[in-house]
């Protein structure tokens, strides 16, 4: 008889069996025995204990510790993982769709965020966890790609790890999960196109990109949602090149505390929160020279004395300055030039000069600014104090100094429409509820952008998850094989979709479910969520205008797939460690310092 102790638990026999093949094995009675048993040369059995069991390890060479000092199965990795990956879905859970909840984040520098976007919650929260931090990369990569829909990648994500833990703990192996799961995954991908209801036909008309832009604006701003989509709408076609090469970041925002959101506008042209230097606060016509250097007289790159014997002589030296800075001054003026934009400090005798000759000055201290204005004005910045030629010098309509509530602001306007940079200048009564506004404006620039490359859409609300999920669990069906049950999962954690939209719009969830496959079963496929029902009910989307970009689904179910498939491949995280053994010297880093003492 082989006994085996437990310290404060009593004792648990089995007999040892000898298989033909000379390994050992033990019998039903002693489920509770050690993880691991083998036997050794000389005929001792030698076991680990579960870590936290209270037991010490045998002596003996043992199976490879984790960082704990324990054994681990394969499973209890696996299962961890999952566990990290369902807190961090759960956390965001809450906040999808319009009603969700918003979030209260405060980061290492202690600066309050309120918001409901995945993105910044990610972004701003420290996730610690290897495997979690997988499914984050999945949802920045959402956020590259299509700028909108993290939420779903982690949603879908977690539901889709929820359900793979059901499968292994009922027997599956995850290889089968995961072939499973990315079957089912091409399926979806071929029954995406079929789900397509409608497509943009004109990305000119402001109207139209208006009601496109509707749905994703409103899972940020609920309420607000007409009037901003119209901003955003105007904005960028007013920038919408020919070529059709949309690029994002020419559609800029400026923020300014007061009034509300109804008094924001757009402008084409730059806005900058600043102050004119000069007494020039206002040009028309404006040819702008641009700087990247200070305005400033020249210095010379050594230091120099002058000995001045005389006042006549210092008299001379001050005037021999000022006729220098006087020149060239007057140098740019002569060019034509009536606004000058410099990237550094203007000297009070430049700024002397500069109100001579009427030229109005604004300093811009970051240099992305001054690049973005060159881009919006046409010209090129300088490094050296020298009069621009023609070509170097920018043209805009009009530069002016105005007020907007009690911040002062530079305006550099373009009237006609197709500018190269548009601002949006919002307006709000607490800073963090503009930046909110700002990621709204975010998230319906880069729709318009993702219009741009592909105008096809699905239907919102939870349409195309259940008709997804309803047609995937059909295929499951005629899949012969352990990977069905996957697959019949993976079409499962679709409903995890429109389960969010319920229960954050506070109905019953299984209730819209049943509602919603009953419909779809009967052909309905544009039939989703009605979430401003007060019971659960069911409306038409495309009727209503709640649409998705399909690209958006698309890259979403990808990788939320790829990163669920990523996690359940991991069955060991091995964490590196300093090595030990002497530190360097800290202190002097030139070592040919010690020959100066």
């Amino acid at each position: 008889m082989l006994h085996i102790w437990r310290r404060g638990k009593g004792r648990l026999t089995g007999e040892l069996g000898r298989t033909r093949y000379g390994r050992t094995l033990l019998s039903q009675k002693a489920v509770r025995a050690p993880r691991f048993l083998r036997l050794l040369p000389s005929g001792r059995v030698n076991g680990f204990l579960q870590p936290g069991h209270g037991a010490s390890r045998s002596q003996g060479s043992g199976l490879c510790p984790d960082a704990q000092g324990g054994s681990e199965r394969l499973e209890e990795a696996v299962y961890r993982n999952i566990q990290a990956c369902k807190e961090l879905a759960q956390t965001t859970r809450t906040a999808y769709g319009p009603n969700g909840m918003n979030k209260m984040v405060i980061n290492h520098l202690e600066k309050l965020f309120v918001t409901n976007d995945a993105a910044t919650i990610l972004r701003e929260l420290e996730v610690q966890h290897p495997a979690a931090k997988m499914i984050v990369m999945a949802s920045h990569m959402q956020e590259q790609e299509v700028g909108d829909g993290t939420n779903f990648v982690l949603v879908f994500a977690g539901a889709l790890l929820e359900l793979a833990e059901e499968l292994l703990r009922i027997g599956l192996s995850v290889s089968e999960v995961i072939e499973g799961y990315e079957i089912a995954c091409r399926k979806a991908h071929e029954i995406l196109p079929n789900l397509v209801c409608c497509s943009a036909k004109n990305l000119r008309d402001v109207d139209e990109v208006s009601s496109l832009l509707r749905t994703s604006i409103m899972s940020k701003q609920y309420g607000n949602e007409v009037f901003l989509a119209k901003l955003i709408a105007e904005a960028c076609v007013s920038i919408f090149p020919d070529s059709g090469h949309f690029n994002v970041d020419n559609i800029r925002v400026c923020k300014i505390l007061g009034s509300g959101i109804s008094s924001s506008s757009v402008l084409h042209g730059m806005v900058f929160k600043k102050e004119t230097e000069g007494d020039v606060t206002s040009v028309k016509d404006a040819k702008i020279a641009v700087y990247s250097c200070p305005f400033d007289g020249t210095i010379t790159e050594t230091k120099g004395t002058v000995l001045i014997k005389t006042a006549e002589e210092l008299m001379n030296f001050s005037k021999g300055e000022e006729n220098l800075m006087d020149t060239q001054v007057k140098a740019i003026a002569d060019t034509g030039a009536n606004v000058v934009v410099t990237g550094g400090k203007v000297a009070d005798m430049a700024l002397h000069y500069a109100n001579k000759y009427n030229i109005m000055l604004v300093r811009l201290n970051s240099k992305w600014d001054l690049r973005r204005l060159c881009k919006t004005v046409g010209a090129t910045a300088l490094p050296r104090l020298t009069p621009p030629v023609l070509e170097e010098m920018g043209h805009c309509d009009s530069v002016c100094l105005s007020e907007v509530g009690d911040t002062q602001v530079v305006v550099f306007k373009h009237e006609k429409e197709d500018g190269a940079i548009s601002t949006i200048v919002l307006r709000g009564s607490t800073d963090n509820l503009m930046d909110d506004i700002e990621r709204a404006v975010d998230d319906g620039v880069n729709t318009f952008k993702v219009l741009t490359r592909d105008k096809r859409l699905v239907p919102g609300g939870g349409a195309t998850e259940i008709e997804l999920a309803k047609q995937i669990t059909s295929y499951g069906e005629t899949c012969p094989g352990l990977e069905q049950y996957a697959i019949k999962k993976f079409a499962e954690a679709f409903e995890a979709i429109p389960r969010a939209l319920a229960e954050n719009s506070g109905v019953k969830a299984n209730e819209v479910i049943s509602k919603l496959y009953a419909v779809h079963q009967e052909g309905n496929k544009n039939v989703g969520l009605d979430i401003e029902a007060e019971v659960p009910a069911v409306k038409d989307m495309l009727e209503a205008g709640i649409l998705d970009t399909y690209l958006g689904k698309y890259w979403a179910i990808k990788l939320a797939t790829n990163a669920a498939v990523t996690v359940l491949r991991v069955d060991q995280i091995i964490m590196a460690k300093p090595a030990g053994g002497p530190k360097p010297p800290s202190g002097k880093k030139d070592w040919d310092d010690d020959q100066n003492d």
